[in-house]
């Protein structure tokens, strides 16, 4: 039945309203219970999320915790080698000359001549100078005229005692048979021993005389001053016409002499290298300004005691230098090639431990780390030298840790044979 009017359209309306109330309440019920639901599940999602994420975190602590415990770490190691039997002692020094002399003028004058100035390359034997002395002059010929008289005396004091030497032989057998007297011969005994007196002192003033002149005559011949020996004139303090005194204490200091075919050094060598120095060892010689060119020489002398205060010992080195390269005075070093007398080791630098234990390496046996102590000899820069605590071929870890123990494992990765 249809109802077409406005009374019927009206009920509809109200009558559908009525439903729709009475369906509200259930609605916003099941709403409600599907919101608690989803709520629910919300909740129980995070949970075992966290709880999911706690668990696999604990699970990862774990994990780290097994690995640290199991992880064996890999190290570098190096080997250790014996020293050479050589041990190179490398030492500051300065160049001499090996002969100097300075000479002193032995004659009183005044320069006539000067041969030589500095810097000039003299022979043995070569003048120098030459000192003019007209007092020295006079003194020479008034000794040679004195000389000549006492010689004429002697001559006449020779011929006086002939004289009577042979008037007493003449006479001595008359005497002994008595047919005269001692005292009417010519000359008797006394008289004859009175003229060989008097010649024995003729004789005495000729040789005092002929030593005089002789002393003169040196004097005379130190007016040419020469050299001793050859070498370099390195100073000079006279010039033509300079006055020269020769006296024992106060002569005048006229050229130093050197001689540069052969050059010397001297160097004070350590204790802890002096033990196995001898003459004879070799020894190389460094000037700064000549990089390209070593000099080599060898040890000559030695002193036999250490000097007390620096405990090192005074040693001397003689270098050839026929090309005259070196000149006295020069700094240089000097490399000794010194026979080892003690055993030693050579260990990286990067392997040296220093902590309240002392110094100490790590060496790696059969993968497990044993520290031991050392006594390092000498500091070599990227090497130490060592007498105790390692033996030839020990593995010894190159830049340990600082948490590495005693009994820790590791893994060697690299050896590195020191050089």
């Amino acid at each position: 039945m249809n109802f077409n009017g406005p009374f019927d359209s009206e009920q509809v309306s109200e009558t559908d309203r009525d439903a729709e109330r009475e369906a509200s309440p259930a609605k916003k019920r099941r709403g409600a219970s599907i919101a608690g639901l989803g709520l629910v599940l919300v909740t129980t999602a995070a949970l075992a999320s966290g709880a999911w994420s706690h668990y696999a975190q604990q699970r990862q602590i774990d994990a780290n915790a097994r690995q640290e415990q199991d992880f064996i770490p890999q190290v570098r190691v190096a080997a250790v080698q014996p020293s050479d039997d050589i041990d190179l002692v490398t030492l500051p020094a300065t160049t001499s000359a090996f002969a100097s002399a300075n000479i002193f003028a032995r004659a009183s004058g005044y320069i006539a001549e000067r041969e030589v100035d500095i810097g000039d390359h003299v022979k043995q034997g070569q003048l120098l100078a030459e000192i003019v002395a007209p007092e020295l002059d006079h003194q020479i010929a008034q000794a040679e005229a004195t000389l000549a008289q006492l010689r004429w005396a002697l001559t006449q004091a020779e011929a006086n005692r002939e004289l009577a030497k042979v008037t007493w032989d003449r006479d001595r057998p008359l005497v002994d048979k008595g047919w005269v007297t001692a005292q009417q011969g010519t000359i008797d005994e006394q008289t004859l021993k009175a003229q060989e007196a008097a010649v024995s002192v003729a004789q005495s003033n000729v040789t005092a005389e002929q030593a005089q002149l002789q002393v003169l005559q040196q004097q005379k011949a130190y007016q040419r001053v020469v050299a001793p020996f050859e070498g370099v004139i390195t100073q000079r303090n006279i010039d033509v016409g300079s006055l020269v005194q020769a006296d024992a204490t106060s002569s005048t200091f006229m050229f130093t002499l050197q001689q540069g075919n052969v050059i010397r050094t001297q160097l004070f060598v350590p204790q802890d290298a002096a033990f196995g120095l001898k003459p004879g060892i070799d020894a190389v010689v460094h000037v700064p300004e000549i990089p390209d060119r070593a000099f080599p020489g060898n040890v000559t002398r030695i002193a036999d005691a250490l000097q007390p205060g620096t405990r090192t010992l005074l040693t001397e080195v003689d270098i050839p230098n026929p090309d005259r390269t070196l000149s006295s005075g020069i700094y240089c070093t000097v490399e000794l090639h010194i026979p080892r007398k003690t055993p030693s080791f050579r260990i990286s630098a990067d392997a040296v431990i220093f902590n309240q234990g002392g110094l100490q390496v790590a060496v790696v046996e059969s993968g497990v780390v044993h520290l031991r102590k050392i006594g390092i000899v000498r500091d070599l820069g990227r090497e130490v030298e060592v007498n105790s605590g390692v033996k030839r071929g020990d593995q010894v870890i190159l830049n340990p840790s600082v948490d590495l123990a005693e009994g820790a494992r590791v893994r060697t990765s690299l050896q590195i044979a020191t050089s």
